[in-house]
């Protein structure tokens, strides 16, 4: 919708997990080096966990797309709220088998025999699972015995679990301790902080074509602070900021645009938590002049208000592009 406004080729902010606009922080290099050589080095089970939005899901996908297919043979469960029949059938049906038999002995036998295949093709089988937080203790249980398939020194079944940090808990509960020795590496992504969000709204903005992102520095420290660092909420954030921005006929985005935005998605605030009285959480911009006296959370909403002008009452975000787009096709030429 905007794209042509800001001069860009493709949607710098869309929330689905393209690997080409994945942001590498030092640990999101940390944890795509560390799955990459457990997989190919065949360690057996590995874990990545991190809160909901982070781009777990992202690196995944960068990471199986840029492992050597010839010596790569992967089987991708995305939903994995199954019975362990239904587990094990969903990972024959990914791994490329088109007849399933009902018996799950047959199935076992069936897997088995497709791992040795690979082994000695000198092929890397790698079973990943997505979203494992929601997996039941029956379910891991069915999972640890896959992870028994073995030659005499390596493993046969690489087993990725990828999940929210509510995976951390899960294996470390005592039920699981016999899991839990099993797995050989634990990865963590956090949240992005600092200059970070700066940065990766900079770099999606190039990514998308664009030369110099058009946000202002308040506008980015209210993203940074609405959003908490979590990239899917930055990419909700910037998105709706540059709609506003362009259903304004702004080359700007501001912060009134991103106050609108939180407005218009009921966040729990404009900019919801400060994380000391005492440190400034904004750049300078945000807080010098007639506002300058110290930031505390519960002075910030209304002082924000007062500099930026209240964004209530407005017409609805689809109201004012409606008017819009009806401008622009009046003055397109005939």
């Amino acid at each position: 919708m905007y794209k042509a406004f800001f001069g860009l080729q493709k949607a710098p902010f869309h929330l689905t997990p393209d690997p080409e606009f994945l942001y590498l922080t030092a640990q999101h290099r940390e944890a795509l080096a560390g799955l990459t050589y457990a997989i190919l080095a065949r360690k057996g089970f590995v874990v990545l966990t991190g809160d909901a939005g982070t781009g777990k899901t992202t690196l995944l996908t960068r990471i199986l797309e840029h492992l050597p297919q010839s010596r790569i043979q992967s089987s991708v469960i995305v939903n994995p709220t199954l019975t362990p029949s239904e587990f094990l059938e969903a990972a024959l049906l990914d791994f490329g088998f088109k007849e399933i038999p009902s018996s799950k002995a047959q199935r076992i036998a069936m897997l088995q025999s497709f791992l040795w295949q690979g082994h000695r093709e000198g092929k890397v089988n790698a079973l990943i699972v997505d979203e494992a937080h929601k997996l039941n203790l029956d379910l891991l249980e069915e999972i640890r015995l896959l992870g028994n398939f073995e030659s005499a020194n390596e493993k046969l079944l690489q087993i990725v679990l990828v999940g929210q940090s509510e995976l951390d808990q899960l294996l470390n509960g005592e039920n699981l301790r016999q899991f839990k020795q099993r797995i050989s590496m634990r990865l963590a992504i956090a949240p992005l902080a600092g200059a970070e969000i700066g940065e990766y709204i900079q770099y999606r903005w190039m990514k998308a074509g664009g030369s110099e992102a058009p946000f202002s520095p308040d506008a980015v420290a209210g993203i940074a602070q609405a959003s908490e660092g979590v990239p899917r909420v930055i990419n909700v954030l910037c998105d709706g900021s540059l709609i506003e921005a362009f259903a304004n006929a702004s080359s700007s985005v501001e912060m009134r645009h991103v106050l609108a935005v939180c407005q218009d998605l009921q966040l729990a605030g404009p900019l919801p938590k400060i994380a000391s009285p005492t440190q400034a959480p904004f750049p300078a911009a945000v807080v010098e002049g007639p506002l300058a006296d110290p930031l505390t959370e519960e002075t910030f909403p209304m002082r924000t208000l007062a500099r930026y002008g209240t964004v209530t009452p407005k017409p609805s975000l689809m109201a004012r592009l409606a008017g819009k787009l009806r401008f622009m096709q009046r003055t397109e030429p005939a």
